[in-house]
């Protein structure tokens, strides 16, 4: 079964009615640049009031190792998404202390050595491959190359999902798991619950048409 996070989540009410549609994990982004951003005070209120039986992941971009451990140990997360050009290194030294998802911008010129770099990394996240930019940008990742990772690897599809290509995407890649933000939002930040229903039906049927 393929398995849904709902990424950039500002709102309690956006949180909850993921959750109660099915989602596996949220994702909350501590990356100030982003439209999308929360502080660790909104974070750890939804975490409180939200499932225990939802994975909570905090999205990073560019932190060192040791503050992203002690925000993740502060807020109770499960997981840290490392979206940024972290070293395998800082990836190892997170990965002592908490789950990691790696974020990869995979583009046609990305070598194979560069996946099998985070083995201590417990999913990789594949993204549309927009240099500078990381993330909630809308665009397509790269499904056929992500296929052939998630061959190898227990891979995140993200990368402009919606409820109009999920269900293609989950078809070709095979992926463990799909990430969505903007494909499912009203506006940056907020999510629009018609988009969520919608993409969890889809969802719901391409894992029907696979595992049926």
């Amino acid at each position: 079964m393929v398995r849904v996070k709902i990424c950039g989540i500002t709102k309690l009410e956006d949180a909850r009615l993921s959750v109660e549609l099915g989602a596996h994990a949220i994702g909350l982004n501590f990356y100030e640049q982003s439209p999308r951003s929360i502080t660790p005070a909104a974070a750890a209120d939804i975490g409180d009031r939200v499932s225990p039986f939802v994975s909570i992941v905090g999205v990073f971009v560019n932190w060192e190792a040791a503050p992203v451990v002690a925000l993740c140990r502060a807020l109770h997360l499960h997981a840290a998404q490392l979206h940024g050009d972290e070293s395998p290194k800082t990836v190892d030294e997170v990965a002592e202390h908490i789950q990691v998802l790696k974020a990869l911008r995979v583009g046609q010129g990305t070598p194979s050595s560069t996946y099998a770099q985070y083995r201590s990394a417990a999913g990789l996240l594949i993204d549309a491959a927009q240099p500078g930019q990381f993330g909630g940008t809308g665009t397509l990742a790269n499904w056929h190359l992500a296929r052939l990772v998630a061959q190898t690897h227990r891979v995140i599809l993200a990368g402009g999902l919606t409820p109009e290509n999920v269900a293609e995407a989950i078809r070709i890649v095979r992926p463990y798991a799909v990430d969505v933000a903007s494909g499912v939002e009203a506006r940056p930040g907020r999510k629009d619950p018609a988009k969520l229903r919608a993409f969890f039906d889809e969802v719901a049927r391409a894992n029907r048409d696979l595992f049926s």
